[in-house]
């Protein structure tokens, strides 16, 4: 397909476990340095258009739609969407395009487990970039002792509740459009086109995950999220891979106290903020994050 950019994306698939087959796609010229987009919820790979259009002039760039996304297979178990399962995709999806990668580039969800990729299998990517996600080890201490981030966060329990998708698909997808910022008809189109093939995959990463808040309609899961990060080991998730942290400084959903000491966790630290920007900077900041992530992406 071409957008309206004029770049022109073609589909392509990674068959990564039993019955699992994602999809991406991918511009620029066979045998450059490639770059793997990976992004969140709710969104899929058009959520990286912008970048699609300016790095696949000198970069062979691929943007996966996720487990559970758009194009690519959504298994209705929740057990399927555990940390593991999902890692071991893009291990698969790196293997097929030939690790080391010159980059991964993640927002969202994606940024969560690119988080994980990136300290589990720094072999597999030679420099690492994400977009408004949190490292897994500053996000459990938030979810657990700040009362600003544990507030702001109280969504990922709605969402772990049964039925979310349909309440979600509700009146074309109208909650999901608002929250997701869609300004134009052509954007809000090709959302509600992806949305159309399933929400269960997406909605599933919250049930699946153990980090999300503690429910105040659920007593019994008083201080759960506390003991839970008592337990983290600050080893199992440090990052060696040189990285570059785009941050949207006016993002309602993850507050800033998500920076703080991060240079602990990662050795080789960058940090930018596009202030003012919401969550999806990648699309409403595109030429601010491009510019980060060109400097970042040749100079380095």
């Amino acid at each position: 397909m071409t957008d309206a950019t004029g770049a022109l994306f073609e589909s392509i698939y990674f068959d990564t476990a039993p019955g699992i087959r994602l999809h991406a796609k991918a511009c620029g010229p066979v045998g450059a340095p490639v770059l793997l987009f990976i992004h969140g919820f709710p969104e899929f790979w058009y959520a990286w258009r912008a970048q699609l259009a300016d790095f696949g002039a000198d970069y062979r760039c691929v943007a996966l739609d996720l487990r559970g996304f758009n194009r690519s297979s959504q298994p209705l178990a929740v057990e399927a969407y555990k940390p593991a399962a999902l890692l071991g995709d893009l291990c698969a999806v790196i293997a097929a395009l030939g690790a080391p990668l010159h980059a991964v580039v993640a927002h969202d969800w994606g940024g969560a487990l690119a988080w994980g990729l990136a300290a589990q299998f720094p072999h597999l990517m030679k420099r690492f970039a994400v977009l408004n996600a949190p490292h897994t080890l500053a996000f459990a201490h938030a979810l657990a002792h700040d009362s600003e981030q544990i507030a702001a966060s109280q969504y990922m329990n709605w969402l772990r509740r049964p039925g979310s998708e349909g309440a979600l698909a509700q009146n074309q997808f109208q909650r999901l459009c608002a929250f997701a910022d869609l300004q134009t008809e052509d954007d809000k189109a090709a959302y509600r086109d992806c949305w159309s093939q399933g929400l269960t995959g997406g909605c599933n990463y919250y049930r699946a995950s153990p980090l999300h808040p503690d429910d105040p309609g659920q007593p019994e899961q008083a201080g759960r999220m506390a003991a839970l990060a008592a337990k983290l080991s600050p080893g199992d998730f440090r990052v060696t891979v040189p990285t570059q942290v785009i941050w949207g400084t006016a993002d309602t959903a993850l507050r800033p106290v998500l920076l703080q000491g991060l240079e602990q966790q990662v050795l080789d630290l960058r940090v930018h903020r596009v202030e003012g920007a919401g969550h999806w900077l990648a699309r409403t900041h595109a030429s601010e994050v491009n510019g980060v992530l060109r400097r970042f992406l040749d100079d380095h």
